[in-house]
């Protein structure tokens, strides 16, 4: 049994990364538990390297935390802004006890303006989301994807797939040097 440490309390992040993990090892057995961490970035991170920043802080916080896992997983959703659009995705990092390294990214979706505007006003997307949809904590259930998919794709399964692409050093580690930092 391989233990699985998420830098986050979130059930969307945990279960996330428990599908991600299953799915590229299906052979395997994993226990997935979040613990509480701080990013050290804003709440609502904008760009892709303050976003990823709070993947690698949440990680780094992790593995001091527990030292005794077998993997240790950052994930981060921010928001980076082109030609006035807001785009939101999120960073990924997972490292093991070897120091094996793998960092993904989620695909990327443009939020509608009546969600953006509150975002800009310094609201966090959760809660810009929230307001627009007359929901209450989103960001631990289906989040702005899933209501902007009618359901079709949710927070978890947005993030599964990043969680799937940061693990492609650990499904093929010959391919990849660890990281001794």
């Amino acid at each position: 049994m391989h233990k699985v440490i998420v830098a986050s309390e979130n059930p969307v992040k945990i279960n996330a990364t428990r599908r991600g993990f299953e799915q590229m090892f299906p052979d395997l057995e994993f226990t997935v538990e979040g613990i509480s961490v701080e990013s050290g970035v804003n709440d609502q991170p904008i760009g892709r390297d303050e976003t990823l920043t709070g993947a690698m802080n949440r990680l780094r916080q992790a593995t001091k935390q527990v030292p005794d896992a077998d993997y240790w997983v950052g994930i981060e959703g921010g928001i980076e802004i082109h030609n006035e659009q807001m785009e939101v995705s999120a960073w990924i990092v997972i490292r093991d006890k070897t120091g094996r390294t793998g960092k993904g990214q989620t695909g990327t979706f443009v939020l509608p303006p009546a969600i953006a505007e509150h975002v800009r006003d310094g609201k966090e997307l959760g809660t810009a989301t929230d307001i627009v949809f007359s929901k209450t904590n989103s960001k631990q259930a289906g989040g702005s994807i899933g209501e902007l998919t009618g359901g079709l794709i949710d927070r978890t399964k947005h993030y599964d797939v990043g969680v799937v692409f940061a693990l492609i050093p650990f499904k093929n580690p010959e391919l990849f040097a660890v990281d001794k930092s």
